[in-house]
This record gives C-alpha cells, sequence and structure tokens, in this order.
C-alpha cells in the first residue's frame, strides 16, 4: 500500500520552473529595497549620464551642430553603459554573498530570478532615460527633428539592453573587478563600430559586416532616426524591435547561464 504513494510525492517539483508574477515582482521588490540603502548606486545610474551629457554640451560649446549631431546617439550609449555595470556588478554581489544560492534553494526559478532582476533595474532605466532625454532637450537644447517620445522609447531600450548584457556577463566574472573587466569586450567594440564616429558604410567591409549584428548599431540608428525624421519610420520600428530583441535574447541566455554561486 505504501508504494502507491512514493511515485506522486516525487514529481511535485516540477512547476516550481514556471515562469511566476508573484515570484518576479517580489524579487523585483527585494532588489530596489536594497538599492535603496545603496545611494551611491543610485547616484551612478542615475545622474552620471546626466553628467556626461552635460559636459559633452559644453566641450562643444562654440559648435552647437556637433552636440546636436552626437548628443542623440550618445543619449542612448551613455544609459546602456551606466546599466551594464551596475547591474552586472550588483549580481555578481548577491552571487557572491551567498544571496543567490539562498534564493535558487527556494521555490524560485532562475527565470524567475533574471526577471525580477530586469524588472528592478528596469525601473531605474525607465528614471535615467527621462532624466536624460529631459536634460538634453529642454535644458541643453538638443536639436531634435522627430517626436520626444521617441527619443525616450530609443534610450529607455538602450538601458534595457545594457541591463540583460550587465546580468549575461556577471554570469561568467568570479569578481567585481572581472565583471568591470567585461566592459572592454562587450562595450568597447559595439561603440567603436556603432556609426558614432563615422558613417558603418565608410567601414573596411569585415568591420561593416560585425557592426550590422551588434545592437548598439541599430540604437544608434534609432537615435538618428528621430534626430533627422519628424515621423516614425519603418526603419526606426526595424531598430527599435532589434534592440528590444537582442535585450530579450540576452535575458534569456542570463537565466540559462545564471550560477549559484561564484567557485
Amino acid at each position: 500500500m505504501t508504494t502507491t504513494t512514493s511515485p506522486t510525492t516525487t514529481l511535485r517539483p516540477a512547476p516550481t520552473r514556471a515562469l511566476n508574477l508573484a515570484r518576479t515582482t517580489a524579487t523585483a521588490a527585494r532588489v530596489l529595497r536594497q538599492l535603496r540603502h545603496d545611494p551611491r548606486t543610485i547616484a551612478l545610474m542615475l545622474l552620471v549620464p546626466c553628467v556626461m551629457l552635460f559636459l559633452l554640451r559644453y566641450v562643444f560649446d562654440g559648435s552647437p551642430r556637433t552636440f546636436d549631431n552626437i548628443g542623440a546617439s550618445l543619449l542612448g550609449i551613455f544609459p546602456l553603459i551606466t546599466m551594464f555595470l551596475v547591474t552586472s556588478i550588483a549580481t555578481l554581489r548577491e552571487r557572491t554573498s551567498g544571496t543567490l544560492e539562498r534564493l535558487l534553494a527556494m521555490p524560485l526559478g532562475k527565470g524567475d530570478l533574471i526577471a525580477g532582476y530586469a524588472l528592478a533595474f528596469g525601473t531605474l532605466a525607465i528614471l535615467q532615460s527621462a532624466l536624460a532625454t529631459g536634460l538634453a532637450l529642454w535644458f541643453l537644447d538638443l536639436d531634435v527633428i522627430g517626436s520626444p517620445w521617441l527619443l525616450l522609447l530609443v534610450a529607455l531600450l538602450d538601458a534595457l539592453l545594457g541591463t540583460a548584457l550587465g546580468l549575461f556577463v556577471s554570469a561568467f566574472a568570479a569578481s567585481e573587478f572581472q565583471a568591470v573587466q567585461f566592459m572592454p569586450a562587450v562595450i568597447f567594440p559595439q561603440l567603436l563600430l556603432c556609426g558614432l564616429f563615422t558613417p558603418r558604410d565608410n567601414m573596411h567591409p569585415a568591420l561593416e559586416a560585425i557592426s550590422n549584428v551588434l545592437p548598439m548599431s541599430y540604437a544608434v540608428d534609432g537615435m538618428n532616426e528621430v534626430l533627422k525624421h519628424t515621423d516614425m519610420t519603418a526603419d526606426f520600428v526595424r531598430d527599435a524591435l532589434i534592440v528590444a530583441g537582442c535585450a530579450l535574447l540576452v535575458l534569456g541566455l542570463g537565466a540559462a547561464t545564471l550560477r549559484r554561486r561564484t567557485e
């Protein structure tokens, strides 16, 4: 009689792996509570892109058109870089402190955890993008032909992409120093090949081909579409969808490669 009950008890844990909204939001709330007690990290995420844009505006004080030409692109690049740094270090800190291992011992799947982190940092990305966009448009006089809301949308997508990349690379770092070392490997090549310094079709064909598969290239292209066109164009929609798709893809890879602890 007792043998008939054992198979039913061993098959119960599987449903805990499904993505659960309640567990995801609880994870996001916990991360936000922790960040609330870390004012330096909050300042890095929210204020550094604004400070960089402010400095850039007055570096080109004698040539306002130069700021107009590159300011929109950097409005997306600065949030991407800061969110990449903060997210990768914060996630790694969770793993090295043992918090991640304790969380995954509970009925909390990797998908719930990654989605919770993305939701928490995505909330801050919204604030960051809104502050940087508002500063550039209404205080630094960035001249944009298109809708400011489209500019904000691309800046937000770029910040979310930086969050996704930070979550992904944190799985391969053993220390916070190593997490920072990933920046030259992940961010700098995209920065050089995204079309910020020269049009991508002027590059060597091999480099142009590489730039065509890098998400930052489409982030810059999307910003330039808003800079030059009054209406939403098909190219803008394509660029925004590619950046969003890359962010979702990298989040999925982050969930697949997430480890409980750093060896």
